[in-house]
């Protein structure tokens, strides 16, 4: 069994949900408290032992290269003016020299084409994919959980989360099988299913550890959803010749691709932090308040 060392991160996508947010702002630079979006799952992916991020960009995201760079004039100036937890801040969330790929999806078709861009960099090894717009929240990062199923099992790792059963068709679905450590083996896999189709009401959260065939099916992966090249449709695929596994996160993932997500993110994350909780739990409560009185006049 090779050790997960490597991961993709795509973040090529154009946001248009956040639009007009996001027309010179990539979303994955939106800010949840003081830190922007694709920096949690970084944070997740160091967290989890990986060496080596991948990530997949697009046009106008030359940002987000420079956010992982070295700022010489703001440090300056931050030791200048003796603002050392600042600096330390800063310091800390840097990457080490080489430890971060850029590569360029020169077209949106798709999240099976954008791991497919990764291909040369990734090599012959399993790597990790995170999906950045999934914040983890709580405890151990996902990614670290599912590395600890797939150090037991092996093969291609998903994690999952339950879903209400009347809301399989907003998701990607798993059939649940034999138990396995802190998992389960996979079944199936389904796109959006109508409740009374879907296998289970666990659906993938986007954290994925994948071997290297499935770079393969990706490069001659027939055109799904959308148009697209779809991930979920080669690792279907991939599962005729490979065992998938589950790892259910122990956590919550919060969806900042989506405008609620976001706005959940922001709360839980300030709500967490002994700076911020005071303060941001009392305005919670008057807005609850101010809301039932509204109600009540109405």
């Amino acid at each position: 069994m090779k050790k997960v060392r490597k991961a993709v991160i795509p973040v090529a996508g154009l946001g248009t949900r956040f639009l007009p947010a996001t027309k010179s702002m990539p979303k994955e630079m939106l800010p949840v408290v003081d830190r922007p979006v694709v920096q949690y799952a970084v944070d997740e992916a160091f967290e989890a032992g990986i060496e080596h991020i991948v990530f997949v960009t697009g046009r106008n995201k030359a940002v987000i290269e420079d956010y992982f760079d070295l700022h010489p004039e703001l440090i300056g100036t931050l030791e200048q003016t003796g603002k050392k937890a600042q600096l330390q801040s800063l310091e800390s969330l840097l990457p080490v020299a080489g430890a971060t790929s850029f590569i360029r999806q020169q077209s949106p078709q798709g999240l099976g084409h954008a791991v497919w861009c990764a291909r040369e960099v990734i090599g012959d090894e399993p790597f990790a994919l995170l999906l950045p717009d999934m914040v983890s929240f709580g405890g151990r990062g996902c990614l670290a959980e599912t590395v600890d199923l797939y150090e037991r099992t092996g093969g291609n790792v998903i994690a999952v989360e339950r879903c209400e059963p009347s809301e399989t068709s907003k998701y990607g679905i798993v059939g649940r099988g034999a138990e396995v450590g802190s998992g389960f083996e996979v079944t199936a896999m389904v796109e959006k299913p109508a409740p009374a189709n879907a296998p289970s009401n666990f659906y993938i959260n986007g954290r994925y550890i994948l071997q290297p065939e499935i770079f393969a099916l990706l490069g001659n992966q027939q055109r799904g959803a959308g148009n697209e090249i779809q991930l979920t449709d080669a690792m279907v695929r991939l599962a005729q010749s490979q065992a998938f596994f589950a790892q259910p996160f122990n956590g919550r993932m919060f969806d900042c691709g989506s405008k609620e997500g976001f706005i959940q993110a922001n709360v839980a994350f300030a709500l967490a932090r002994d700076d911020m909780k005071g303060p941001i739990f009392e305005m919670l409560q008057e807005f609850v308040r101010s809301h039932e009185r509204r109600e009540e006049a109405a």
